[in-house]
């Protein structure tokens, strides 16, 4: 298998966009290559098998997604209270929701996971560590909320970006607005045992 670096991102990225737009079924070696502007037979010199090229496109997702250090740092910068949060997470929702063909194609992913149990291990790991990388930067920050917090946003919000990129008339950039202010504020009026989580 070739290692060029560079080379492979081009191909998973042209993968995600092929994905995306077509589904699994659609995803082929030779569509990749022609999404990536490479010569046919590219695509099957990084990748052994269609199940390998599958279980890459989901690390490179999660890659693609990781905020760069500034967006990092204007997190922690400022008073951490709910208007913080919400603005952490209306931040959130935007930038999942603008790699559209990320998530689209994460979600077919997650669909083929269903048969594909080598692909649900590798989803598994990926989304967990996202998961508990996202716990440990909420519990660190000193935003309001715990760990049920975190979580619960993390499910909600999710299903938000999907509701916004496969229904998008379902609801105004107001409404998701809205959703994720009223989100922040239920999950973190009361921490567990009734005392404010602020």
């Amino acid at each position: 298998m070739r290692q060029n670096p560079e080379r492979r991102a081009a191909l998973l990225d042209a993968a995600i966009e092929v994905l995306a737009r077509e589904g699994a079924r659609g995803l082929t070696f030779r569509a990749v290559d022609a999404e990536a502007g490479v010569p046919t037979g590219t695509a099957s010199n990084y990748f052994a098998n269609r199940d390998a090229l599958l279980t890459q496109i989901g690390g490179r997702f999660y890659e693609r997604l990781r905020p760069d250090a500034a967006v990092v740092a204007d997190t922690l910068a400022g008073p951490r209270d709910r208007a913080k949060l919400t603005e952490v997470m209306r931040a959130t929702v935007g930038r999942v929701a603008d790699f559209r063909s990320g998530f689209l194609a994460l979600l077919e992913l997650r669909l083929e996971a269903t048969r594909r149990p080598e692909l649900r291990e590798v989803l598994t790991r990926h989304i967990r560590a996202d998961l508990d990388a996202n716990t440990a930067a909420h519990t660190t920050s000193g935003l309001p909320g715990d760990t049920t917090t975190v979580v619960g946003l993390w499910l909600a919000l999710n299903w938000l970006v999907a509701e916004r990129l496969t229904l998008p008339d379902l609801f105004t950039t107001e409404d998701t607005d809205r959703l994720v202010a009223d989100l922040v504020d239920r999950l973190t009026t009361t921490a567990p045992g009734g005392a404010s989580a602020d």
